[in-house]
């Protein structure tokens, strides 16, 4: 079962409090609390550089998202999220609309104009010719990730809402050479590793908080015992 919000906000305090605690054992200062507790987090984790070896791998593994001047011509059909906008039925309602178009896709420029929320809808979804620099991130790594002509099987979900998306052409840009584009690779691992050491450095920290709990139960009887 979940923890209780109030419980899990006291698991949260809990281990910023030992952050704190430990930032006073090293001896570490800084000028602002979360600069202060980056520190204890680098200096506890030790995250490795990556190696020369992991930087070339991931350069021949993802040459799709490293390539530069990709152009994309795609349509698209937003459902727009507002503040008011009750997401459950919202996701269903788009679901419920990707799977007739995925039984008969050529009613998606009908269907853009009937139901998006984009001005594009007046062209039948139709966003003419995109590059990475004009999509919102999520969008771009979306079609990217599809990386063929096509309705996408999938929503995607961006901070504009949800879309249905088909790509009309992509004319494919040009892979820069490893060496022009390692910095950016070791960048993107270093975070990954990192990121992937501060969830379990946090995991380590309330398995001591609850540990310490049932350690001051134990020693402490209910009245009357």
């Amino acid at each position: 079962m979940d923890a209780h919000p109030h419980q899990a906000a006291e698991s949260i305090d809990g281990a910023l409090q030992r952050l704190r605690l430990r930032a006073a054992e090293l001896g570490l200062q800084a000028g602002s609390e979360e600069d202060l507790l980056e520190a204890v987090l680098r200096h506890d984790l030790q995250i490795p550089e990556p190696s020369l070896d992991e930087c070339r791998r991931y350069y021949a593994q993802h040459g799709a998202a490293l390539r530069q001047g990709d152009i994309i011509e795609a349509e698209h059909i937003l459902f727009a999220i507002t503040p008011a906008t009750p997401i459950d039925a919202l996701r269903a309602r788009a679901e419920a609309t990707l799977r007739d178009l995925m039984l008969d896709p050529g009613r998606f420029g009908t269907v853009a104009q009937e139901m998006s929320n984009c001005p594009s809808a007046q062209v039948g979804g139709n966003l003419g010719q995109l590059t990475a620099e004009q999509c919102v991130p999520e969008f771009w790594q979306a079609m990217i990730e599809h990386n063929q002509p096509g309705l996408l099987p999938r929503l995607v979900r961006s901070r504009f809402g949800l879309h249905i998306v088909r790509i009309s052409r992509i004319v494919r840009g040009t892979l820069p050479p490893f060496d022009a584009v390692s910095p950016h690779i070791a960048q993107r691992l270093r975070q990954q590793s990192l990121v992937r050491a501060l969830q379990l450095y946090a995991q380590d920290l309330l398995a001591q908080d609850r540990s310490g709990e049932e350690a001051a139960a134990l020693a402490c009887p209910a009245p009357g015992q």
